[in-house]
């Protein structure tokens, strides 16, 4: 593991339009909350998909405590939420503690 910055991005309610919706690139949208203990053992998972992915998927988190606006608007109920957004739309949402492997197939299905 290398000492490098996370390619992930934290976004916020102010710039989900702007940094998801109009992606040029696919973003995978980590919806968690610091008390979330599933959420923050998916964290480092997260973080190697953006690296894996730098270039190809846009890998963003956002806090629903403090962000519940966006949560609010894809139906987000239950944390960990991850949704690929495609073209400024949602495109696949899987819930819960997932493996890398799994959230990679996510991934390549939508970025064919």
């Amino acid at each position: 593991m290398s000492n490098q910055e996370s390619q992930a991005v934290t976004v916020t309610d102010r710039e989900f339009d702007a940094t998801v919706l109009n992606a040029e690139v696919p973003v995978l949208v980590d919806f968690w909350a610091e008390w979330c203990g599933p959420c923050r053992m998916l964290g480092p998972t997260v973080e190697s998909l953006a690296d894996d992915y730098a270039g190809r998927v846009k890998v963003a988190k956002l806090n629903i405590d403090d962000n519940p606006e966006a949560a609010a608007r894809y139906g987000v109920r239950s944390i960990p939420t991850l949704i690929l957004f495609k073209n400024g739309k949602p495109s696949e949402t899987t819930v819960g503690l997932r493996p890398k492997a799994q959230l990679a197939e996510l991934i390549d299905r939508n970025i064919v």
